[in-house]
């Protein structure tokens, strides 16, 4: 059991969406602080701010993770106060576009932010946790980590890559047998505003931010190695493994209707 009273908890993109969500419950939770990584400078003065005014301990840091030098500078300023005990990668970007159509900038911050910049991360705060024998890893990943969907390749890839690295940093971790623990997070599609315009499938609905925060929570505190939702989730990597190709692409494509679910992506503004 990871009990995040009294916890120092960081949060990667933890400003909005979500990651505020998760850092306010986890606030709620008695954590003995929160510490906010995001690249929003409007947005991590808005969260510090209101967090601030509840009572809470808050500090909040301007770091875009894809960038290497940000991560080491602050995780340095952070470490000063001590190893962080829950670190939370929550930080992601997508870009829904036929791969033909990704420029090369855009597939290399895509990179940068959601595999390099959880790795980064990771390492930066790994370390302090090994020599305190504590620490809980948990990594948001995505559905689209355990399936192909058009339309969002380089975000697919992305997560594929993500979530097979926090598999194997798990093994890892085992064979150390200290209380060092890590969670991967497979979500469906969540209606934060970074998949607007985004059709939901067929028995995978649009997941509410509260619900899902709520489900992490929960996850991180009873030490669980993934967090799937919506409950189909779980069906992927047994349906995947058993159907011959084609037909899994019919049944999740023309059935479900996942194939199609980016068809009319905006994403945020």
């Amino acid at each position: 059991m990871t009990k995040i009273k009294g916890k120092r908890v960081l949060i990667t993109g933890g400003a909005s969406g979500i990651g505020k969500l998760m850092g306010e419950s986890c606030l709620q939770k008695e954590a003995s602080d929160l510490i906010i990584w995001d690249c929003n400078k409007e947005a991590v003065d808005i969260c510090e701010k209101e967090f601030l005014a509840k009572g809470y301990k808050v500090t909040s840091y301007l770091v875009d993770v894809s960038n290497l030098n940000q991560i080491q500078e602050a995780a340095a300023s952070v470490l000063e106060d001590g190893a962080v005990d829950i670190l939370i990668n929550n930080a992601g970007i997508v870009a829904g576009v036929p791969f033909h159509q990704q420029s090369a900038q855009t597939i290399s911050k895509t990179l940068a932010v959601n595999i390099e910049g959880v790795m980064q991360v990771t390492r930066a705060f790994l370390p302090a946790m090994i020599a305190k024998k504590a620490g809980h890893i948990v990594t948001i990943a995505s559905a689209s980590g355990m399936m192909s969907i058009p339309n969002m390749s380089v975000y697919a890839g992305s997560k594929w890559a993500v979530l097979g690295w926090s598999e194997s940093l798990r093994i890892e971790l085992d064979s150390i047998k200290e209380d060092l623990q890590v969670t991967s997070v497979t979500p469906g599609y969540i209606d934060t505003g970074m998949f607007k315009g985004v059709k939901p499938p067929l028995l995978l609905p649009l997941l509410k931010p509260k619900a899902i925060v709520a489900s992490i929570i929960k996850g991180i505190e009873l030490n669980k190695l993934f967090v799937r939702k919506p409950y189909m989730v779980n069906c992927l990597p047994f349906v995947r493994g058993v159907l011959p190709t084609r037909i899994f692409d019919w049944l999740v494509g023309s059935v479900l209707g996942v194939y199609k679910s980016m068809d009319h992506f905006t994403g945020r503004s």
